[in-house]
């Protein structure tokens, strides 16, 4: 498969005429791939797993199908069969840009920043022939995050060096999809949890993050740092009404569980300076 342009063509494609076209030709492992990232990209994660497993029924080297698979079992919280997967197919494929940043995310929910940002880099490291947009974004949103979080926890080398590249990839990102919710998520994150000498906006942070949630309404993780801005903004009653939402959709989500516990471990902003 040429899973660049299959991703392209998912992203512009909505589930109807995904599952139309794949009824109309079901042994092409191209319309049930669409197919299966159109489930992926409505968080529909066991419609897609099953197709990801018809694809690889068909063809069990379809290493596209697998990583498919990893996702899925990423969003399912079972990290380690996930990686188990993508391990094996960054030995043969290590320039297929999904699977770098089912890993990179897979390293940022366990703390290991530095290591999400090396996986998310090797994607924006990739040619524009290599790489779609979507796949792109993700990457530059994960480095970005993950370079804002090395800063909060560094020394003062850290805090200058990684501080001062946590912005640019938000921003290479926003120019390229500004109304994807992937990247109104990470902006909006950075405008909340950013130091006030580095742009710290409460206001901003909310606008991009009520937009990431209009965009995507089970964008776990932008409903949890939604609630983070009205907690800081003193609202307790729509922290908890946002969080709630958060956890209604993922009762496991790593990042609800973590703020709400107070336990903060991504980071808990403080108020209004």
């Amino acid at each position: 498969m040429e899973w660049k342009g299959l991703h392209e063509e998912a992203d512009k494609t909505d589930i109807g005429s995904a599952l139309k076209k794949a009824e109309s030709d079901p042994g092409s492992k191209d319309a049930l791939y669409i197919l299966a990232l159109s489930y992926l990209n409505i968080h529909k994660n066991k419609q897609a797993g099953d197709i990801f497993d018809k694809i690889l029924s068909l063809d069990p080297d379809a290493y596209e199908a697998a990583w498919g698979r990893a996702e899925v079992l990423r969003r399912q919280h079972k990290a380690k069969e996930s990686e188990e997967i993508i391990s094996g197919i960054l030995k043969a494929h290590p320039r297929f840009a999904p699977a770098n940043i089912t890993l990179a995310s897979i390293r940022y929910t366990q703390l290991d920043f530095r290591a999400a940002a090396r996986f998310a880099s090797r994607v924006f490291g990739l040619t524009r022939q290599e790489v779609d947009d979507g796949s792109l974004v993700r990457a530059y949103v994960i480095y970005g995050l993950a370079k804002g979080m090395l800063a909060h926890y560094g020394g003062p080398l850290s805090k200058t060096i990684d501080g001062l590249a946590s912005a640019p990839p938000l921003k290479r990102a926003e120019k390229l999809r500004p109304d994807d919710a992937i990247v109104l998520f990470g902006v909006g994150s950075y405008y909340l949890l950013a130091p006030v000498v580095a742009g710290k906006d409460l206001d901003k942070a909310e606008k991009y993050l009520k937009d990431a949630v209009v965009s995507d309404p089970l964008f776990v993780d932008a409903f949890v740092r939604l609630a983070q801005v009205y907690k800081a903004k003193g609202d307790s009653d729509k922290y908890r009404e946002y969080m709630d939402r958060a956890l209604a959709v993922d009762p496991e989500s790593e990042l609800a569980l973590d703020i709400d516990s107070g336990a903060c471990r991504f980071v808990c902003p403080a108020g209004r300076d």
